[in-house]
């Protein structure tokens, strides 16, 4: 916990817009709208996903990081302040149990809730080519939130593997802060893209009939009879931007 004492001002300025966001959302009634008994449910289920996936990336090394899945499921089922509680009480749980490298990023976790939600909210989950959009837009707040993050506690260098690129970068001449900023525009949107089109692929799997039971259920209302070609659709180009960045990495490295 040494790098939060050191970089205390950062997160007493996070907790308080985080805070403040919630307490806005209490007072005109938005908060309650995402809680109900099957988002409470719910929301364990997401956090012990999103805690899975990403400590198997960690322990890879992987220049991703995927592990926002179950956030923003329920930011799009449940709606975008249950979506960044589930992130933000991830990343603490994450932190403070297993990795205590993933404490200080709960509050880009959050924001990538908060920012799917209202998408999904837009409408910018009911096609594959719109949740494209809905990705790039979570991974540009991510990269905004995060940055501060990187090169304040980590110097940036993190536990990732996206790592590697900075470090290239560092090698190639660049200042840290340019370092930091290309690698999370290199990593974040296919990141966030590939996490958000998995996230689709998931829901379109599941039945209306259950769906509805879930606060938000008309944020993810397709077209009848293209739900199967949704899915296939999501699954092919989360594979094929996965295989192409991962090529683009391992050549960039080498």
């Amino acid at each position: 916990m040494s790098v939060i004492s050191q970089n205390i001002v950062y997160f007493i300025i996070a907790i308080a817009v985080i805070i403040i966001l919630l307490a806005w959302a209490y007072a005109t009634k938005r908060l309650q709208r995402d809680f109900t008994t099957v988002t409470w449910t719910l929301i364990p289920v997401a956090i012990a996903i999103n805690i899975a996936i990403g400590q198997i990336v960690v322990i890879l090394k992987l220049p991703v990081y995927l592990d926002s899945i179950g956030t923003i499921f329920v930011a799009v089922v449940c709606g975008p302040w249950a979506g960044a509680i589930t992130g933000m009480l991830a990343n603490i749980i994450w932190g403070s149990v297993i990795d205590p490298n993933a404490f200080p990023w709960f509050p880009v976790a959050f924001f990538i809730g908060l920012v799917s939600g209202f998408c999904a909210q837009g409408g910018l989950f009911k096609s594959w080519w719109k949740v494209i959009i809905t990705g790039f837009l979570v991974a540009l707040t991510a990269a905004l939130v995060g940055t501060p993050i990187s090169v304040g506690v980590y110097g940036g260098i993190t536990a990732s593997g996206s790592s590697f690129i900075t470090a290239y970068l560092l090698q190639t001449g660049q200042n840290l802060l340019p370092a930091v900023l290309i690698t999370n525009n290199l990593v974040e949107p296919f990141d966030k893209i590939s996490t958000s089109l998995l996230a689709f692929a998931i829901i379109q799997g599941l039945s209306i009939r259950f769906l509805a039971r879930f606060p938000r259920p008309n944020n993810v209302q397709v077209q009848a009879g293209i739900t199967r070609i949704q899915l296939l659709i999501a699954v092919a180009i989360v594979v094929a931007v996965l295989a192409f960045y991962i090529l683009v990495v391992v050549n960039l490295v080498q």
